[in-house]
């Protein structure tokens, strides 16, 4: 039904990266990013996967951040994790947001109002420098459709060797890094292995196309040091 349904926009606005489209098609939603299909809610397999992946391999309770709200499937499986102590959900869009206390709370499962969840209306990028909120231990990332290809330029960054750096410092000793993508993007899995022991890229069929792939990485290693006897970043 949905696929020959024509979209009908429930609203236009200008945010943080640039313009922002809800639409409906059929019994589903999409949100559309500067003219570039973004998400929608029609399956979410890999963002639940996104969250269980990080999660398989921690005991006792665990504070995770999911990097982007989007239609809300991994928050909703953050939540029904028996051992998740508290969500830490990083959306710099205030219209996503509130999207959630509307036409998109089916999909979130309302879970912007459980207790153990906290919303940090910021930049992904911001967030990471400012310590006040401590190590995780799992950070899900689902903020572009993939390293190779970010929502807007700025987001590059955090795919780089600078911003694995800044997550890395964000996780605790137990701590994953989860990376959900549209496709493969081999030199980022590359360079997750300059600062990962083990790393991971589970794939995720999809509904059209080649299969989405959920990045995992665990055990960080030692930084580099620039000069003998100096530690570099």
């Amino acid at each position: 039904m949905d696929a020959t349904s024509p979209a009908t926009v429930i609203e236009r606005t200008t945010g943080v990266g640039g313009e922002l489209v809800l639409r409906r098609a059929g019994d589903h939603y999409e949100i559309i990013s500067n003219g570039v299909f973004l998400m929608d809610t029609r399956n979410g397999a890999s963002e639940r996967l996104l969250v269980r992946a990080a999660t398989e391999t921690l005991d006792g309770p665990s504070r995770i951040t999911i990097g982007g709200l989007g239609a809300g499937f991994s928050l909703a499986e953050a939540l029904r994790l028996p051992g998740t102590a508290h969500v830490t959900v990083v959306e710099r869009e205030p219209a996503v947001v509130a999207w959630h206390a509307t036409v998109l709370r089916p999909w979130s499962e309302g879970g912007l109002d459980d207790p153990r969840v906290t919303v940090a209306r910021a930049d992904l990028l911001d967030w990471l420098t400012d310590p006040r909120d401590g190590a995780f231990d799992a950070l899900c990332l689902d903020i572009d459709n993939g390293p190779d290809w970010t929502v807007t330029p700025g987001n590059a960054r955090l795919y780089s060797g600078a911003g694995l750096d800044l997550l890395t410092r964000r996780l605790t000793p137990r701590g994953v890094l989860a990376v959900w993508s549209a496709g493969r993007a081999p030199a980022f899995h590359d360079l997750l292995r300059t600062r990962f022991t083990r790393v991971e890229a589970r794939p995720v069929p999809a509904l059209r196309g080649e299969p989405d792939i959920v990045y995992l990485a665990r055990e960080p290693r030692p930084p580099r040091s620039t000069n003998p006897g100096h530690p570099g970043m």
